[in-house]
Order: structure tokens, then sequence, then C-alpha cells
């Protein structure tokens, strides 16, 4: 059991973000999804023991790799669940988007950061 479990002075949070890559391949959806999770990291000053779980979802047209398997190589990360699934398919929405979805262990007194990056910031103008 996490230390941080216990820990009174700590609320469980979802966190949201969004990137978007500039191809369908391996090497760019790499890119994004290793500067998605460091944005969500620093902005919102995580260990990875504060890290719960984290959900990818991706476009239809996002298939060269899988987000998680990226995220999977973050030092640190081999406690936290990681899940991949496609977003569902609705006309006009943003192409070669990737979400996610965190559950993480914030200090009560902290502001949650969720990190819209690149084109994405038009989705969450709020949070961007």
């Amino acid at each position: 059991m996490s230390k941080f479990i216990t820990n009174k002075n700590l609320q469980l949070r979802a966190l949201r973000g969004a990137t978007t890559s500039q191809a369908n391949t391996t090497d760019a959806i790499r890119v994004c999804v290793n500067q998605l999770v460091t944005e969500l990291v620093n902005r919102n000053k995580l260990q990875p023991d504060q890290i719960i779980s984290i959900t990818f979802s991706v476009t239809g047209d996002l298939d060269a790799c899988f987000p998680a398997a990226i995220a999977r190589l973050q030092p640190g990360w081999e406690n936290v669940a990681l899940l991949d699934c496609q977003q569902m398919t609705v006309k006009g929405d943003l192409s070669r988007c990737i979400r996610i979805l965190a559950h993480v262990w914030l200090p009560l007194e902290q502001t949650p950061q969720h990190p819209y990056l690149g084109e994405t910031a038009m989705l969450r103008p709020d949070r961007s």
C-alpha cells in the first residue's frame, strides 16, 4: 500500500490533458506522448508513486503504436496502471489527437493542472 493512500493531506484527483501528433508514426507519437506525460508530471509536481493510473485515448487515425507502451518507459512507472483505448469518432473532431485521464494523489491545497498542448488548446482554452 502506498504511503499516499493513508496520508490525510492528499486527495485523489482526476487530471485531463491532450495533444496532437504530427503524423501517424511511432516516432511522432512517441514525441508527443513523452511531452504530454512530462507536462502532466511537471505541472502537478508528481512523483511516480502518486500516479495510480492513466488512460490514453486516441482518435481512429492513430494506430502506429500504443501510447501506454511509450509511457510505460518512464522511470518509476512500473506500478502505474496504463490503458489505451480508441476515442469515439465524432465529425469535426481534431485529427491525430491523444487524450489522457490520470488518477493521482495531490496535496489538498494544490490546484490540479491539466495540460492541453498544441492544437488541443482549443478544446479547453480555460486550461491551456
